[in-house]
């Protein structure tokens, strides 16, 4: 007959080897759980309709300000508002060229970027034209812009419309650039003080939507999700994409070496799924700045019609450092 001494041992023994084996086991599993996913938002800035400008568009962020265009109907003129990310202060912006505070130069004004060059500021456009007005350079002084340049965008030789623009870099000589159409990026340069000419740009990758993770879960009707503008930061872009009142972020790393058709990061994802705007909650273009934030603009209905809740916003606890 066993003494209460040995079968305590043979007790502790039965226990560590339990507990080594649950700390490996739980070592081995996939850390579903560390997956990262931001669902809430905070409203900096409401964005008027001035001019009949109701619909927000493209969307950049500076080291200050959040800059937003809103275009009125058929793209008959655009609006550029600039936004204090601390304070949300938001001011409309001059037209250098003719005083007024609206340009008919813009066109959808999908998506913009801002770049310094030779120490003075610019802004560059992408309108979803094709042609001669493709891509437009503004250059702007505090809340003053004033049109300095446009460009044809070509692919294989023949006028392409682009509904996407970043930079990806720049140097004594070029600015590169990073376009979208849809699922699919293009590379494309130009010298860097140029204000006119082609830029001929190549296929550089495709994005797959369909097995992309949110909040560890692919979407069924991903394929009704639409497009808008993107952002760029630290070579992964992110891709807003939305389905009435709900709008997703998808980020694709690495893109600098990418080529074929890449997926997403499944360990990161966004998304709004909005009641207070059930008519539409459409995230237009998302950029990083002020803390490594998540910044974005909107278009927003609580029901068809409704245009007085457009605004500039960040998503919560999310920082890219």
């Amino acid at each position: 007959m066993k003494s209460n001494s040995e079968k305590n041992v043979r007790l502790n023994k039965r226990f560590t080897l339990f507990v080594v084996f649950l700390l490996s086991t739980v070592l081995l599993m996939p850390n579903i759980a560390s997956a990262a996913y931001y669902n809430t938002y905070a409203d900096v800035a409401t964005l008027p309709n001035t001019h009949g400008a109701y619909s927000a568009q493209g969307f950049t962020v500076g080291s200050t300000y959040a800059y937003s265009v809103k275009i009125s109907d058929n793209d008959a003129s655009q609006v550029i508002y600039r936004t204090h990310m601390t304070t949300g202060a938001t001011g409309i912006m001059t037209n250098g060229d003719n005083g007024t505070t609206y340009t008919t130069s813009l066109g959808h004004a999908n998506d913009i970027v801002l770049s310094t060059i030779n120490g003075e500021l610019y802004m560059f456009v992408i309108t979803m034209k094709e042609g001669s007005l493709s891509l437009v350079k503004l250059k702007y002084v505090g809340a003053t812009y004033y049109k300095v340049g446009n460009y044809t965008i070509k692919y294989n030789g023949v006028n392409k419309a682009m509904s996407g623009v970043k930079i990806t870099s720049k140097d004594a000589n070029n600015i590169n650039f990073l376009f979208k159409a849809g699922r699919t990026f293009y590379t494309g340069s130009l010298p860097l003080t140029a204000n006119s000419g082609t830029i001929n740009v190549a296929n550089s990758f495709n994005i797959n939507i369909e097995d992309a993770l949110v909040n560890g879960s692919t979407i069924p009707n991903i394929t009704s999700y639409v497009f808008q503008g993107y952002g760029y930061h630290n070579n992964s872009v992110y891709v807003p994409m939305t389905y009435k009142n709900v709008s997703i972020v998808l980020v694709y790393r690495n893109i600098s070496t990418a080529s074929g058709t890449i997926t997403a990061d499944n360990n990161l994802s966004f998304r709004i799924t909005s009641a207070a705007y059930p008519d539409l909650f459409e995230i237009e273009s998302v950029a990083i700045a002020h803390g490594d934030k998540l910044w974005f603009n909107t278009n927003r209905r609580t029901a068809p019609g409704d245009t007085a809740h457009d605004g500039v916003h960040y998503f919560k606890l999310f920082s890219a450092s």
